[in-house]
Order: C-alpha cells, then structure tokens, then sequence
C-alpha cells in the first residue's frame, strides 16, 4: 500500500475527499483522515487499512479495547474513532424503521434488486415491528438458493425478534414465486410457529419491482 506522500495530490485523502466528497472515500481513506498520522515505520494508510478490517469484522460492536489491540493504536487515535462513531450514530443515522407493509421493507432490499446471484434475506423485527436487524442467509447460483430454516431463524433467535420479514431476489426479473419459493415459505412459516416466531411476509424483489407474499393473501 503506497503511503499518502507517495500518491498524486489529487488522491490524497483529504483533497479526493475536497473534490468529490465524502461519499467517495473508501473506508481505509475516511480513517485517514480521522487518524491525521500514523506512526514510526507505519503509515497513515497502512494503519488505516488495519482499522478498517477490524470495523468490517465487529459487526457494529466496536469497542475501545479492540482498537487498542492493533499495532499502532493508543488511546489517543482509538478515542477518535470511536467519537466519530458516536457522533454519527446520534445525529446521521436514521430512527428505528417501523414496519406496516412491504412498501416499508424495500428500502432495505435495493442493494440485491440486480444482483446475478440469489440472495435470501432475513429481517428481524421487534414487538413493535420496528426493525432489529437485516442479515443474508444464504447466497446461491443464479435462482438455486437453498434455504434451511436453522439458517434463517439461529440468529434471529438470539435478537428475541418476535417476527421476521423474508426476502429474495429473481436475477431473470421475474417476480411470480416459483413452487419452490411456495415450498420454502411453507416450511419457513411451519419453523416459526414452531419457535414462536411469526412470519409477516416474504417479499421477492427484481428490477421490476416487487412481490409481497402478504399482499397476495398468501400469508394468513
């Protein structure tokens, strides 16, 4: 990795940032900006590509006592991070989404309306059917996803959801369910009631648009 003295002005982190936005920025470089400089025999973006794994890794859980165990990382450039952190999360990111129809859910599934893969998602919602969490369950070749009901329902037990909302997506762009997309909500729906875990809706997106299982009156 080239260090920040080492790349043309015009990649530099805080002048791309000037020029095009933060939004531009990869992960490694909005760090480098955060941590300003890195330390004896490790750049700013050799350090910053280190944080930046160990973010991807902590699934939201970051804590002051992992950052200090990378190289490089005191107390000092630890505390900024997770102050930018904490900033973000009280004034950028959004309430809790509340479901009330499918309509609410689509927003969460945009990044896999064109995906080439069939991707099968599962959200979590609380009592209040205000979202939990959205996980992929399973990833498979072109619309030959296979879905077991422990793959879907092992963490969303452990979020005490009281109800889920699936989704898949259809690379051909077709939105009708197939008899297998029938038979996998049949037995995702048997699993829940099973666990106490109700089964509002199951949502199969394409560039076309959608289709809500609930919608259709396939869901009682």
């Amino acid at each position: 990795m080239k260090r920040i003295k080492d790349l043309p002005e015009f990649k530099r982190p805080r002048e791309k940032l000037k020029e095009k936005g933060a939004h531009a920025l990869s992960d490694t470089e909005l760090l480098a900006i955060i941590l300003g400089s890195g330390n004896k025999g490790q750049d700013v973006m050799l350090l910053s590509s280190r944080v930046a794994k160990l973010i991807a890794n902590s699934k939201g859980k970051l804590s002051i006592e992992a950052l200090l165990n990378v190289k490089g990382i005191g107390i000092a450039k630890a505390s900024q991070i997770l102050a930018g952190f904490e900033l973000a999360r009280r004034h950028l990111i959004k309430e809790s989404i509340k479901v009330k129809g499918a309509k609410d859910v689509l927003p969460l599934l945009r990044d896999i309306e064109d995906k080439n893969q069939e991707y099968f998602i599962c959200i979590s919602l609380n009592g209040a059917n205000e979202v939990i969490e959205k996980r992929i369950v399973t990833v498979g070749l072109l619309n030959k996803s296979q879905v077991h009901p422990r793959e879907v329902f092992a963490d969303v037990i452990t979020d005490r959801a009281a109800s889920v909302i699936l989704a898949h997506n259809h690379p051909s762009g077709e939105l009708k369910p197939s008899e297998s997309d029938l038979r996998v909500q049949e037995q995702l729906t048997e699993a829940g009631k099973i666990l106490g875990i109700e089964v509002l809706d199951h949502i199969i997106v394409s560039k076309r648009g959608y289709y809500s299982f609930q919608e259709a009156g396939l869901i009682y």
